[in-house]
């Protein structure tokens, strides 16, 4: 499975959900299916769900066997309309919920998915690929104001005015269409010329590219809207586990857990976010912002 990722604090999700022989649990963010086949492999029956149609035919081919046991449901759609997809594949009420956030690997790594600044590609970042809205779209079309707004809020980008008006003054230009097209405007804003290292330039893009990406996806909405949703389909002692990549996702992900908290839903388990231990860190270079943090219903 690694070609796709490799899988996150997975034993502690693993422990921390708690699985169970025969039970059924919703990975909500199938990505690699790594998460998923944990589950499998200690019994469980899983619901993967992904907006990413690569995702789904990666793990239909992999985990074969499992979809034709039904120990395996794979369904496409938004984690934001995980309730309407639970109850249609027969998971209304399930032992446990994971959410892996963020992009994965094979996302990052290919080109034409626009994601990474370090791989000229298209100016895409649909984790939806038959999304309408793309970065391009965003970039083009939008207000300063607005670039702005995502830049800042989303990417916590200083420069976010400087940004934003580099951006709309070249597109008047021309048309601002690959990842390599937005990062020469970053490097015009910030004017890099050796004495900036590659760490933090790199850094800059990251900042920008995230912003862009959560605003493509309408990220943080949706996964405020999906946990409240996700709490319902939860039996009583169920688990719904979070692994976020930064701190928009984290701070989202634990106002949600202390409003249902404070609303007698249940109770959050882990007082402080999991973070994966150094020798993971060493192995997995993408779980070293990673925070896994869980919570149980009544």
């Amino acid at each position: 499975m690694n070609n796709f990722h490799k899988s996150v604090l997975l034993d502690e999700v693993l422990e921390l959900l708690q699985v169970k022989s025969k039970e059924k649990y919703i990975d909500a963010t199938l990505g690699g299916g790594g998460h998923a086949l944990g589950i499998l492999k200690s019994g469980g029956i899983v619901l993967g769900i992904d907006q990413d149609k690569e995702a789904l035919e990666h793990v239909a081919l992999k985990l074969k066997d499992k979809i034709e046991t039904r120990d395996l449901t794979l369904a496409k759609g938004n984690f934001r309309d995980i309730d309407k997809i639970a109850h249609l594949n027969n998971f209304g009420k399930v032992k446990g919920i994971l959410y892996d956030l963020g992009v994965s690997s094979h996302q990052i790594d290919e080109p034409k998915r626009g994601f990474s600044f370090l791989k000229d590609g298209p100016l895409d970042m649909r984790m939806d690929s038959e999304s309408p809205v793309t970065a391009e779209v965003l970039v083009n079309l939008l207000k300063k104001e607005d670039l702005i707004k995502i830049f800042s809020e989303f990417g916590q980008e200083r420069r976010s005015f400087a940004i934003a008006n580099a951006i709309v003054k070249k597109r008047k230009e021309k048309a601002i269409k690959t990842t390599g097209d937005l990062s020469k405007i970053i490097e015009s804003v910030y004017g890099f010329r050796g004495e900036v290292s590659n760490f933090n330039k790199n850094e800059i893009n990251k900042r920008v590219f995230q912003a862009l990406r959560i605003a493509v996806n309408n990220e943080l909405e949706n996964l405020n809207e999906s946990l409240i949703k996700a709490v319902g389909l939860l039996q009583s002692g169920g688990r719904l586990a979070v692994i976020s990549f930064h701190s928009l996702e984290d701070i989202s992900t634990k106002k949600v857990f202390e409003n249902l908290e404070r609303e007698n839903m249940g109770k959050i388990i882990t007082l402080k976010p999991i973070e994966a231990t150094e020798e993971e860190k060493s192995e997995n270079s993408r779980s070293r912002s990673a925070k896994l943090r869980v919570f149980e219903k009544n």
